[in-house]
């Protein structure tokens, strides 16, 4: 005969409670997914874009973790820039852009201190369409008459750019001569320029050439004239999963994938 007294019948209810309770809490387990999977929120300027976008997916399956992108140029007034889209509360967990544009957000404060880690080095170059005579730009003589022979230049809204207008036709002495057929491309690769016949020449980063069809490469500048850009990566102030944004940070710039940051035009700094 079964016991039917008050506490006997507490206890029968509280055994079969049980393992409802733990099919819910295994139910919410598995709507919950991994514990530390986030989203990541990532903004990058376009010289390390081709290497990141290499190295993003081997980090998504390694840790889970799914990645975000914004686009925009280190610099600027463009809405796209990334200080623009960090002045004006769009969330990031890391931004990845040219060294000194990421001191500048540091010194104002925007920075988490000691997240900036440099990824790679990147060299300006020359591009003209696919099929067009190459210039012989071997020399710095050369490279002028080249310049002087050009119907029209364009270069970019971000740091190689903003180099060649206010600082590299200076130290050619030809600024006069190149200035008035020279534009600046905002929110645009160079080459994409280059390749519709747009311009005749085109001056970008090695790692943003690379990529764009209809163009040949015609190599880097003078070393006379060379400017060489750092690439870095950072953490902002109030970022939502700092925890992954160091581990990406980590992945990107790891000895090991630095074949892969070498691939796409770059310099990587563990490399050296």
């Amino acid at each position: 005969m079964s016991d039917t007294t008050p506490r006997a019948t507490a206890r029968r209810s509280r055994r079969h409670a049980l393992p409802r309770l733990a099919a819910l809490a295994l139910a919410g387990l598995a709507l919950a997914g991994p514990a530390r999977a986030a989203e990541v929120r990532v903004m990058i300027s376009g010289g390390f874009t081709a290497a990141y976008q290499a190295l993003v997916p081997g980090f998504e399956t390694k840790t889970g973790d799914k990645v975000a992108t914004a686009y925009g140029p280190s610099m600027g007034t463009a809405p796209e820039a990334i200080p623009v889209r960090l002045a004006r509360g769009e969330p990031a967990d890391v931004v990845i852009m040219v060294g000194y544009a990421l001191d500048a957000l540091d010194e104002e404060g925007r920075i988490e201190p000691g997240s900036k880690v440099a990824l790679a080095d990147s060299r300006i170059a020359l591009a003209v369409k696919a099929g067009a005579k190459v210039p012989d730009i071997a020399t710095l003589d050369a490279f002028k008459t080249a310049l002087l022979g050009a119907t029209s230049i364009a270069y970019s809204d971000s740091a190689s750019g903003v180099y060649i207008e206010k600082e590299m036709y200076g130290k050619l002495g030809l600024e006069k001569e190149l200035a008035p057929k020279s534009r600046m491309i905002v929110a645009e690769r160079v080459g994409n320029v280059v390749a519709r016949g747009d311009a005749e020449f085109g001056f970008q980063q090695v790692a943003e050439l690379k990529p764009v069809k209809g163009i040949t490469i015609v190599g880097p500048i003078p070393p006379e004239v060379q400017k060489v850009t750092v690439f870095s990566a950072g953490i902002p102030k109030g970022a939502r999963h700092p925890e992954a944004a160091r581990a990406l940070i980590a992945w990107l710039s790891a000895p090991e994938h630095a074949g892969t940051v070498a691939e796409t035009g770059l310099d990587p700094i563990k490399a050296r």
